[in-house]
């Protein structure tokens, strides 16, 4: 048995833009329903949503009958000893590309990398579990670097600070800004339309672009959306499955009540 490509690293080798969806309801009937509406890629949320392991990898199993669309899973913490293990565990679920969260540093980037490999290049812990087809994949200690996708997020202040540092880190593929946390950093929670987190996002997708590295983003503001996706981003992520289900059970009760008070629903991003 041959491990699979990535095709997910493969489309950012080439800055093949990349459309996805955020997965926050933690379900495979309707991970299911997403895998099938024609995205390159889905994510399935650890950090905010209530996922652990045994859902995750329902969910995976899910997105495997869909080989048009990759599976991304986002760990809830990227480093220190927590992370490493973390890290560990999703791959040997059969994770090929992971999100961390919160990488303010070079440091930090080159831990999540190092938790990502085997030796002599990382320190993984030797074992594939599903990764390896419990074994039936001989080579799978050998090969599987090269098929993992390292994305990292960049939402702070101080990850702006140390953009260029972190994105030149080797074994980084791909850095992307969260809009919600930057946001926050900056002064302006809530407000990523605040022409100073524009300003900077944009600015962050310039330098993430000359390191090499793909740039990305979510954005349910589909004006925004396109926007970063006209300046360069590569993987970009442009809804949530559940802001869709609340925003659209909440038109549609509309259509035939008043609506509830407080059913406003703000734009997300992570």
């Amino acid at each position: 048995m041959m491990l699979p490509v990535n095709p997910f690293k493969q489309a950012l080798l080439q800055k093949q833009l990349q459309i996805g969806l955020w997965l926050g309801l933690a379900n495979p009937y309707t991970t299911e329903i997403c895998a099938g509406a024609g995205f390159d890629w889905l994510l399935i949320d650890g950090e905010h949503a209530p996922n652990d392991l045994n859902s995750i990898l329902a969910q995976l199993q899910v997105i495997a009958g869909y080989p048009a669309t990759h599976a991304i899973a986002r760990v809830p913490v990227g480093h220190g000893d927590v992370g490493t293990a973390l890290i560990k565990q999703y791959l040997d679920l059969g994770v090929q590309t992971i999100l961390v969260p919160m990488v303010d540093t070079a440091e930090q980037a080159r831990a999540v990398v190092q938790a990502t490999r085997y030796p002599p290049q990382g320190i993984r812990g030797m074992g594939g579990a599903r990764a390896s087809r419990w074994g039936r994949i001989a080579r799978y200690g050998l090969e599987a670097n090269d098929q993992i996708c390292v994305l990292v997020q960049a939402e702070t202040q101080t990850a702006l600070d140390n953009l260029d540092a972190i994105a030149g880190v080797d074994g980084v593929d791909g850095v992307f800004i969260g809009p919600a946390d930057l946001s926050a950093s900056l002064g302006h929670v809530g407000e990523q339309d605040h022409p100073q987190v524009r300003a900077a996002i944009e600015d962050a997708f310039g330098r993430i672009a000359c390191a090499g590295k793909a740039p990305g983003i979510l954005m349910a503001d589909e004006t925004l959306a396109r926007r970063y996706i006209d300046l360069g981003g590569v993987f970009v992520a442009v809804g949530l499955d559940n802001q869709l289900l609340a925003r659209h059970s909440a038109a549609l009760a509309a259509r035939f009540k008043p609506p509830l008070a407080g059913a406003g629903l703000s734009t997300p991003g992570s």
